[in-house]
């Protein structure tokens, strides 16, 4: 148990990658940890869609960012100082931040709880990345990287059904030689309600 919660304390949302490609021993790993994530009735819906194409990544990383509409940070209100999102910083081109993998969990577009699905997969995932090394980000707005013909094109290149809809990208890879892991926020008191 000590090991798990370490990994849950440690695991951070990485936006700056190194160009280095995530192996597939550990990848495989990273997959497992999603596809043996809880699932609403046990129907195990999920659609993994894996991209390691960097020229694929990068181009729907901008149609992302391109259709992506944020409310832009402010002084007090912002997603990151140490590793800025798309919100942060308007000069971000890419919504991918330049992971070398990409992972877009697919759903059924009329199934009740598609989206909380997804979360748990994705969570699953971000540990098992985190636990060997691999920093992850968690990136929603789900659908835009795929609203143009290029867009389209993939979702018919990759297979995926029409019965399906994009929820969420897990952004893969190693963290950027030379930047710090960013730091934890203390918790905030006063969450847990107990009666």
């Amino acid at each position: 148990m000590a090991d798990v919660l370490e990994t849950i304390r440690h695991r951070r949302a990485i936006r700056r990658f190194s160009p280095q490609q995530v192996g597939e021993a550990a990848l495989r790993q990273v997959l497992e940890a999603g596809l043996w994530a809880p699932s609403a009735g046990g129907r195990q819906s999920v659609l993994f869609a894996v991209s390691q194409d960097r020229a694929v990544n990068e181009r729907l990383g901008r149609i992302k960012r391109a259709n992506s509409h944020p409310h832009m940070a402010t002084e007090t209100s912002f997603v990151s100082r140490e590793q800025p999102s798309i919100a942060d910083d308007a000069r971000i081109a890419d919504a991918f931040y330049g992971a070398p993998t990409v992972v877009t969990l697919f759903a059924p577009k009329n199934f009740l709880f598609a989206a909380e699905d997804c979360a748990a997969a994705a969570e699953n995932m971000m540990l098992a990345a985190d636990a060997l090394g691999i920093g992850s980000c968690y990136i929603g707005q789900r659908w835009t990287a795929f609203a143009d013909p290029f867009g389209q094109e993939t979702l018919q290149s990759w297979g995926i059904p029409a019965t399906h809809y994009a929820v969420m990208q897990l952004l893969l890879g190693y963290p950027r030689q030379g930047d710090a892991h960013p730091a934890p926020k203390p918790r905030k008191a006063g969450r847990v309600l107990r009666f």
